[in-house]
């Protein structure tokens, strides 16, 4: 017999089904703003900007992507060793892991807490929700977009040739374009640096080591890294206003920028998680 220990705590899986579903419904609702807002430039705008992204492309993969490569075989090994283990920090579990985890558990916190505790957990939600979805929704795309284009890394072919590809193969080492550590660090750059602003010298710092990465380690060309700080710093801007139009911890002022609206202090973050371990 199953000692009521042992049981699932129904409730809980309930309540947090419940307030996952809430979440989803807040996000997906309608902006609350004009329809116009949902996009800060026109069409003409954007395909002005994306043929000049092409043609920077089409240069530095002419230019820059073979000679890069090269040059890599030339550094130190120390430098090498240093960049190897870097790299590793550019993967997306490094944040997504602990923020969804976290977001999960505050999910799942009984309803009957006080007021002040339920804003406070409220609000940190929505900004950990933010972050998962600045993050994750970029690196989703590039890792889907990547092996649809089917650009192999640098050396799969034994030779520095910067102008293979084989889509639709669904290789890793067909899944040069774009980089998906790249991605990934420019959309933290973005995410966190909306939250905290005063990290962003940080955040650039982080960014710039993941990205050199890359390339060092051979894993990429430089085009692939640009293109990785594109979709992710892109995509993440765009989750940004996604959740400003719908005035979910961000909203948008009347000339167009994204506002943050106030957090619980650091003070009151600690009173409140005292308060939930005792």
């Amino acid at each position: 017999m199953t000692e009521a220990s042992d049981r699932p705590d129904h409730s809980m899986l309930r309540r947090l089904a419940n307030n996952i579903e809430t979440a989803l419904h807040r996000l997906a609702r309608a902006p609350r703003g004009r329809v116009a807002d949902a996009w800060p430039f026109t069409w003409e705008q954007a395909g002005i900007a994306a043929a000049a992204a092409l043609v920077l492309f089409l240069v530095g993969m002419i230019f820059l992507d073979g000679a890069a490569i090269r040059g890599v075989a030339h550094l130190p090994r120390a430098v090498v060793w240093f960049f190897e283990q870097v790299t590793e920090f550019g993967l997306g579990g490094w944040f997504l892991w602990p923020l969804g985890l976290l977001f999960v558990a505050i999910m799942a916190l009984p309803a009957t807490l006080p007021r002040i505790p339920q804003l406070v957990l409220a609000a940190i939600a929505v900004r950990v929700g933010f972050l998962f979805v600045a993050i994750g929704a970029p690196g989703l795309f590039a890792s889907i977009v990547k092996r649809i284009i089917g650009r192999a890394r640098p050396l799969v072919t034994g030779v520095v040739d910067p102008y293979v590809f084989s889509p639709f193969i669904w290789r890793s080492a067909y899944a040069s374009l774009p980089s998906g550590h790249a991605t990934t660090a420019f959309a933290v750059l973005v995410a966190f640096g909306t939250l905290w602003p005063r990290a962003r010298t940080v955040l650039w710092i982080y960014v710039a080591l993941i990205a050199i990465s890359r390339v060092v380690v051979t894993a990429h060309f430089p085009t692939d890294v640009l293109a990785g700080a594109v979709v992710g710093g892109v995509g993440a801007l765009m989750v940004r206003r996604w959740f400003a139009l719908r005035h979910l911890g961000l909203s948008l002022r009347p000339d167009g920028t994204v506002l943050l609206w106030p957090g619980p202090s650091l003070r009151r973050i600690k009173a409140v998680a005292r308060g939930l371990l005792s």
